[in-house]
């Protein structure tokens, strides 16, 4: 069943305020990971590769320490290969001379949902 118009406009509007308030869900949502790191994504495998065979030796000659670190190669490895890839160059770049190096205090989470609130309701004309 297909939405009527005044859902459609709704459902519009919902989208345009999500990408406009929620910076953070937009940049998670949008793919954008950077460029890959293929040096890190090959030894990363490289160490799971050996983290698998040092758990199965473990298990061979039945020594669980050798199993333990095994494990902990393997993981490691699988954490590198899956690790985000860089950010882009102007994500990265060093700051704007004359700018401060401290960040500004961030308020409170009940503050940030206040100010929204409040800014809806003004938006709307309330």
């Amino acid at each position: 069943m297909p939405l009527s118009e005044h859902e459609q406009r709704l459902l519009e509007e919902m989208e345009r305020n999500l990408y406009q308030n929620d910076a953070d869900f937009v940049a998670t949502v949008s793919g954008r990971r950077g460029k890959p790191n293929y040096r890190l994504i090959v030894i990363g495998a490289l160490l799971a590769v050996a983290g698998v065979a040092a758990l199965v030796a473990g298990v061979i000659v039945q020594q669980p320490l050798i199993g333990v670190v095994g494990f902990g190669l393997m993981l490691g490895g699988v954490l590198m290969v899956l690790s985000p890839g860089r950010a882009p160059a102007d994500a990265t770049s060093a700051p704007a001379p004359g700018a401060s190096a401290r960040k500004p205090a961030r308020a409170s989470w009940m503050d940030t949902m206040t100010e929204r609130w409040e800014r809806r309701q003004d938006e709307r004309g309330e």
